[in-house]
């Protein structure tokens, strides 16, 4: 059976220590990218790999990464030509094939990373994705997914192509759509709101589907 395997990035905007021990006790691994780590031990949290070039880490975490003995480093030259988020997926395919991945602290600071992460992300098309913010949890669904969203009556959704030629429905909610195509980057799926058990599906292209809590 395929595990499920946090992984902490390092977005200057923090995920709460709450979330992160909650998500970390729901996953099977986690893997802390760069600052992420400081994410962690803030939350009295550890991780079972380390990935980055520790460009942007304290100098505690620095520290601790340099003297690792209860997990394992992957740590990268600063002058690389990927991300640290790039080479935490890899690591992922590489340990454990077919995970499924929750990805936080992960969309805040600078917008081009944000973006870029966004990327990275719906690339990983090795199992299902999911972005847990503070309040905010989000799926990136490729053609064929689709997301059952059940206990949420009242709540903003909002679904967003990542990709051309994007075809989705989605029922249970406000507004609803069948078999409807959603321009890359279009608003045609910001701020539906759910009214009962809903079910989300994309039949072609990529998309990004946010429940905020």
């Amino acid at each position: 059976m395929a595990c499920k395997v946090l992984v902490v990035c390092g977005s200057p905007v923090v995920a709460s220590a709450d979330l992160l021990r909650r998500l970390a006790g729901e996953c099977d691994h986690v893997v802390a990218v760069d600052r992420g780590l400081d994410a962690l031990l803030s939350a009295g949290l550890g991780c079972d790999v380390y990935v980055g070039d520790a460009d942007t880490v304290s100098d505690a975490g620095r520290a601790l990464v340099d003297a690792a003995t209860d997990f394992e480093v992957e740590r990268h030259d600063p002058y690389k030509d990927y991300t640290d988020l790039a080479l935490a997926l890899d690591s992922v395919r590489r340990r454990w094939p077919g995970a499924e991945v929750v990805a936080t602290c992960a969309t805040g600071g600078r917008p081009d990373m944000a973006l870029s992460v966004l990327g990275l992300l719906a690339g990983y098309d090795d199992a299902p994705v999911w972005i847990a913010e503070n309040n905010v949890v989000a799926r990136i669904l490729r053609a064929g997914e689709s997301w059952i969203i059940e206990g949420s009556e009242g709540k903003t959704f909002s679904i967003i192509a990542i990709a051309p030629n994007t075809e989705v429905s989605e029922h249970g909610l406000e507004w609803e759509l069948d078999h409807n195509p959603l321009g890359l980057l279009a608003d045609t799926g910001i701020s539906n709101i759910v009214r009962s058990t809903a079910e989300i599906e994309v039949h072609t292209g990529t998309a990004i589907a946010y429940l905020y809590q």
